[in-house]
This record gives C-alpha cells, sequence and structure tokens, in this order.
C-alpha cells in the first residue's frame, strides 16, 4: 500500500478530513464532520463523490470527530496505511514561510498568530491539539495560507502607517489562499511550458472568500488580501477595500461598536449586502438572469473590483504570461469570467467564448488565439497541495515513508 496523508481542515464547529495516498491528486476518502460540540453533531464520508456513510453523533467534538474518522478508517482497512498528518492553518504571521512539522514550541507560535486571524486561527489550533492527542504517534505537518506570500517585497507589504506598528506589532499585509495560489500558478506554468525561473502569472481565486495574487518565477510579488482576510475584492459576505474613515461615520451616526462594524463588514457586506438577497453568485447570476437589478449591480461590482485588480498587479510583474480563474466561483461561474475580462480588453485580452463555455480545452485554455495573454481555468487542488507538502516536509526532516 502506497504511504497514506490524512489532511484536516478544522473549522469552529466543523473538521473537513481528506485522505490521500502519495502519488495521486484526487482523494482515496473525504468527509465531513460539522455542527461539533451541538446535539446535531454529524459526520458523513466520500467516496468517489458520492456518500459511503453518514451518522449522526451527538456532542461530538473535535476530538471526537478525530476518533470517529480513525475508528471509520481502521474498518475500512486504511488507518494502518497512514504516515502524518497535514493540516491547514489561515495564518502563520511572520514566523512560518514553509510548511512546519508541529512540535510544542511551533504550537505555542500559532497561538500567539491567533490575533491576526480571529475569526480562523482557534478552531485551526483546535484541530492541531486534537489531532495530537488522538494521534501522538504519527508526525503532523502545517500548511500556511499565509506562507507563499512572504516573498513579497516590502512595497507590497508595508502599509502607509507608523514604522512601530510593523515592527513591535506585526502589521502588514500576509494575504491567503497562499496554498492554492501556488498549486494553480504552479500547474499553469507547467502547462504552458513556462520556464521555472522566468515568467509571470496572476492567479484569481474566487470563492465566498476571494483573492487575486500576482506570481513571479514561482514566488508571490502581492495579493489582494492583507494583515486579515477582510482586505481586497468583493466576496461573499465580505466588504473587501473601503474607506476606513466608513467606520468612524457609521459609529458617529449609528453608535454602531467596534465589535458591531467589524460583524458587518464580514458577515452582511459583499454581494450579499449590495444585492440584499444571498452571497451565492449561482443564485445572483439566475436572479440577474430574471432581471433583478440588485443581483446585477452586486454582480457588477465584483466584476468591477476583481477586473480592476487584475489590471493593477500587471505593475507587480516582469511580463503577463496568463491569468488564471480557480475556486468555486472562478472554476464555474463561466458569465463572470467573460464579464471579467471583457473589461481587461485594453490588456489585449481575449476570451473565446466557445473554450470559455467548455470550460478551457485539455490545458484549461480560454482565451482565444488572438489573445495576448493566455486565460486559464485550473481546479485548484488544496488538500493535495497540503498532502504532498507533509509527505515533503516528512522527508526532509529525516522521516521515512
Amino acid at each position: 500500500m502506497a504511504a497514506l496523508v490524512l489532511v484536516l481542515n478544522a473549522g469552529s464547529s466543523s473538521l473537513k478530513f481528506s485522505l490521500f495516498d502519495s502519488e495521486h491528486q484526487n482523494a482515496l476518502l473525504e468527509g465531513l464532520a460539522e455542527r461539533l460540540g451541538s446535539d446535531s453533531a454529524q459526520l458523513q464520508f466520500k467516496q468517489a463523490g458520492k456518500i459511503l456513510m453518514a451518522s449522526a453523533v451527538p456532542g461530538m467534538d473535535h476530538l471526537g470527530a478525530i476518533s470517529q474518522v480513525f475508528a471509520a478508517l481502521a474498518e475500512l482497512q486504511l488507518k494502518d496505511g497512514i504516515i502524518a498528518i497535514g493540516h491547514r492553518v489561515v495564518h502563520g504571521g511572520r514566523f512560518f514561510n514553509h510548511p512546519t512539522l508541529v512540535t510544542d514550541e511551533v504550537e505555542e507560535k500559532i497561538r500567539r498568530c491567533a490575533p491576526l486571524a480571529p475569526l480562523h486561527m482557534p478552531a485551526n489550533l483546535l484541530g492541531i491539539i486534537a489531532a495530537r492527542k488522538a494521534c501522538p504517534h504519527l508526525p503532523q505537518v502545517v500548511s500556511f495560507d499565509t506562507a507563499f506570500h512572504q516573498t513579497m517585497p516590502a512595497r507590497a507589504y508595508l502599509y502607509a502607517l507608523p514604522r512601530e506598528y510593523y515592527e513591535r506589532y506585526d502589521v502588514r499585509r500576509y494575504g491567503f489562499h497562499g496554498i492554492s495560489h501556488e498549486y494553480v500558478s504552479t500547474e499553469v506554468a507547467h502547462r504552458l511550458g513556462l520556464a521555472p525561473d522566468d515568467h509571470g502569472i496572476i492567479v484569481a481565486h474566487l470563492g465566498n472568500g476571494s483573492s487575486v495574487c500576482a506570481v513571479a518565477n514561482g514566488q508571490s510579488m502581492d495579493t489582494s488580501m492583507g494583515l486579515t482576510p477582510l482586505e481586497g475584492l468583493v466576496m461573499g459576505t465580505r466588504s473587501g477595500d473601503l474607506d476606513a474613515g466608513i467606520l468612524e461615520y457609521l459609529h458617529s451616526i449609528l453608535g454602531l461598536s467596534f465589535d458591531e462594524l467589524l460583524e458587518m463588514l464580514n458577515t452582511r457586506s459583499g454581494l450579499l449586502g449590495l444585492s440584499g438577497i444571498s452571497n451565492d453568485m449561482r443564485n445572483l447570476c439566475e436572479l440577474a438572469d430574471k432581471g433583478n437589478s440588485h443581483a446585477d449591480t452586486a454582480i457588477e461590482v465584483f466584476c468591477y473590483r476583481l477586473a480592476k485588480y487584475i489590471a493593477a498587479y500587471t505593475v507587480a510583474l516582469p511580463r503577463v504570461d496568463a491569468i488564471a480563474f480557480t475556486g468555486g466561483i472562478g472554476e464555474n461561474a463561466r458569465p463572470i469570467r467573460a464579464r471579467v475580462t471583457a473589461l481587461l480588453n485594453n490588456l489585449g485580452v481575449n476570451l473565446s467564448p466557445e473554450l470559455n463555455q467548455s470550460n478551457g480545452d485539455a490545458r484549461g485554455i480560454i482565451s482565444s488565439a488572438e489573445s495576448r495573454i493566455t486565460l486559464m481555468v485550473i481546479p485548484t487542488r488544496e488538500e493535495w497541495m497540503i498532502a504532498r507538502e507533509t509527505i515533503s516536509t516528512i522527508a526532509s526532516a529525516g522521516g521515512s515513508l
């Protein structure tokens, strides 16, 4: 049996998991434990996209979910092949610029990063703690969404604030979705036969959370998310860029507290706020086609902001060989790709309607032969990237596979 890696992605009340062997990108098994800590907690396993088993486990927490996962893997005769566990962690702060073996010291540094992403980090840390308790004999590796962006130059990551905020409190742009941006940019270079040390690629990771990244020669040069995942593009429920003076204004006229303002920016803004209907791009596209003006406006703002960022990131690169779309919206929303690329015509971008409709040719290309920049759709493989990085990190540390 090939070496198996279990990949965990812990949320505040959920645990996503995928099982990979060392040779294939498609998961052997995947699943989701959700509503953890409640009477309606449940666990579901899928194989090849089909539900393999599902059960309700009232009161199950993260540790219980991991125990249940290993019990099921033992029943399926897969447990003994697992050689490591890989974790996805949103924020590595200034401490981590590559995947890292989990130790007590590493766990403590991750805990110190928690204030930088308070909506995500406590859950990420909880998953690591639970997995170490359940499987103390297995090496565990953490992959950070911020690590890929540690190559950004100071001109891209510094905010124009008093310098002491950066030097004493680590206030800077960190960026997110790094695991996806690294995978997709590497895949683009491979599919187009670009030289590893001579290429420029812009990746648009578009989902409920969205970001753009400029990649030169395999390194992140700039990205749209900042200290937190709130900055940048219009997202499902997040505002993206705005004038900070808006917060003072809303506080003064509505009396909203700091916590209430942040809650509004993170959970009631973006596509949901603009449309007043939904944060789901599929729903908005259907409603816009039926003449709903608010849905159409939300889509138009989303596409315009995205096109502006893509155009701006040509400045970060010596040249642009390709623009790649990924994530749930990037991979599936054909009308969105068409709207965005139409706004980029002055860059010499030319979309092929036929290739766009079929999600690209064999290499994922959706541009016409006349386009100066290749347009592509590349499905992201974040969990596979974590599995691959886990195996590589263990091997580099002298571990056996």
